[in-house]
């Protein structure tokens, strides 16, 4: 039987049923992945054997009647910046290219529990630094559905291999705009929460303040659904904030009538190719059809997110990251006698140029002299963008806009140009700086045949509405069925 294209609770109930088992979808991933992985390198690493043996466990909890999630026994893949224990986690960096943690991440506990097959772990850019996961050390992903192009980063691992059906289901993180933008390249769905929706305990930090995990899927009723699984407060983690998990019981009607949805003008504007702008505005009205109501306003405050973020994240980036000295754990240089040159020469090659580049824009920020010209602004402009949003939401329930300004780029076409690469996070960066959830959904196509997202912007804790109308547009659209030739051609 080829599960090619059904959606992770489709599986779920066939498995439930048992007119298919755990173990044979898992042996279909692996093959996907050996078919396809070659050219796609979504993956660090494959848990083939694990994966086998926790897929005829899992196989047997149902036979015996155990309840378990609608999710059971469906194969899924895990950001490398995600621990697992007992298996390496390398944030996609040389630096951790041999760590292998001693404790699972909150996500990973609770999906365990749900009944998960977790397939292995997925490339990234390097500790999540990069919008095109071209900064990994283990080689970049390219985008299923042109090899010559970009998956989007950083969670890049985790949108081609659901969009090359090498997973059913992924979870990535987003820093700023880490899950959206990549799934808008690939032409997959993702949500990124509320920040203290989802626990961060066993998240390699990036920056503490931005960093949410989120779940990518073929549909927004497979994110909705491992969503309520790993939603919910964890006592380890102290900016955990929502009591209990997700309800989206009732997101799925397909009743958008009477919303009010938003659309910022100066979103539209320069910058955004016109491919980009036609679909995400078309969005807007099969919405307006579907019995929305849809406004246009000026939020102009969100034109000074760009510099507000990179000044808060790299900042973080630069305190979290300086853990890293060559002597507690990760890659340790045998050049140099003393320990200020192993803590430099750690440093030096344990750590790619991104990451380097971030670390000392954080540490500029972060020095005497120049804290409050920088660091303390950056703060300043983050509460205006949330005041912006909380402005926002008072009138509109929710908000619509691009992903991204324009479709997957080529490979290295912007990694000698940083700024280029920074501006494409233009649309997203502004919702982890307000702490609220947004959601993509693919929307069209460009002219290059590439994927566009749109993007579903909500109030903190407003996943359930979001849900809601990204599942009418999809109940009434087909753009998230569509599968990249890599998957019609018979490689997958």
């Amino acid at each position: 039987m080829d599960f090619s294209g059904k959606t992770a609770l489709e599986i779920g109930r066939m498995i439930k049923n048992k007119e298919v088992s755990s173990v044979e979808v898992t042996k279909q991933m692996l093959d996907n992945i050996k078919s396809v992985e070659k050219d796609v390198n979504a993956f660090i690493s494959v848990f083939e054997e694990s994966a086998l043996k926790d897929a005829e466990n899992i196989q047997a909890k149902i036979d015996s009647g155990e309840e378990l999630s609608p999710l059971a026994g469906v194969p899924m893949a895990i950001k490398d910046n995600i621990c697992a224990k007992g298996t390496n986690t390398t944030c996609g960096s040389k630096m951790l290219e041999n760590f292998v943690p001693p404790y699972n991440a909150t996500v990973v506990d609770k999906l365990n529990a749900a009944g998960a097959v977790v397939l292995g772990k997925l490339n990234m850019d390097e500790f999540a630094m990069g919008g095109s996961t071209e900064t990994s050390y283990f080689e970049p992903t390219k985008n299923p559905w042109d090899l010559e192009r970009v998956p989007g980063g950083s969670s890049g691992g985790s949108a081609a291999a659901v969009s090359a059906q090498e997973a059913v289901y992924t979870l990535g993180s987003d820093t700023g705009g880490s899950i959206r933008q990549p799934c808008s390249f690939c032409g997959v769905s993702g949500i990124k929460p509320t920040y203290g929706a989802v626990s961060r305990y066993g998240l390699v930090a990036f920056a503490s303040s931005l960093d949410q995990i989120g779940p990518v899927g073929r549909d927004i009723k497979d994110c909705a659904s491992v969503l309520e699984i790993i939603s919910g407060h964890d006592i380890k983690d102290s900016t955990s904030i929502k009591e209990t998990s997700f309800d989206f019981s009732e997101s799925f009607d397909g009743d958008v009538k009477g919303l009010k949805i938003g659309i910022p003008k100066n979103y539209f504007g320069d910058g955004l190719d016109s491919d980009v702008r036609d679909s995400v505005l078309a969005a807007s009205e099969t919405l307006k059809g579907l019995g929305a109501e849809i406004q246009e306003f000026d939020m102009p405050i969100v034109d000074y997110s760009i510099p507000a973020y990179y000044v808060v994240a790299c900042a973080e980036a630069s305190s979290n990251l300086s853990r890293y000295d060559g002597i507690k754990y990760g890659f340790r240089s045998e050049k140099g006698d003393g320990i200020l040159d192993v803590f430099y020469n750690s440093r030096s090659e344990g750590f790619g140029m991104e990451v380097k580049r971030r670390i000392m824009l954080g540490s500029f920020v972060l020095s005497s002299g120049y804290y409050d010209a920088y660091y303390k602004k950056g703060l300043q402009v983050r509460g205006l963008v949330k005041n912006s949003f909380e402005e926002a939401f008072s009138k509109y329930d929710m908000i619509l806009s691009p992903t991204a300004p324009t479709t997957a780029f080529k490979l290295g076409e912007n990694t000698s140009d940083p700024l280029k690469m920074y501006l494409g996070d233009i649309y997203t960066v502004s919702v982890n700086l307000a702490g609220v959830p947004a959601v993509n959904v693919p929307c069209g196509f460009g002219k290059n045949g590439m994927p566009i997202g749109m993007q579903l912007i909500g109030k903190a804790f407003s996943e359930p509405v979001l849900v809601k109308a990204a599942y009418a547009f999809q109940s009434n659209t087909e753009f998230h069925l569509s599968k990249p030739e890599i998957v019609k051609g018979g490689k997958a």
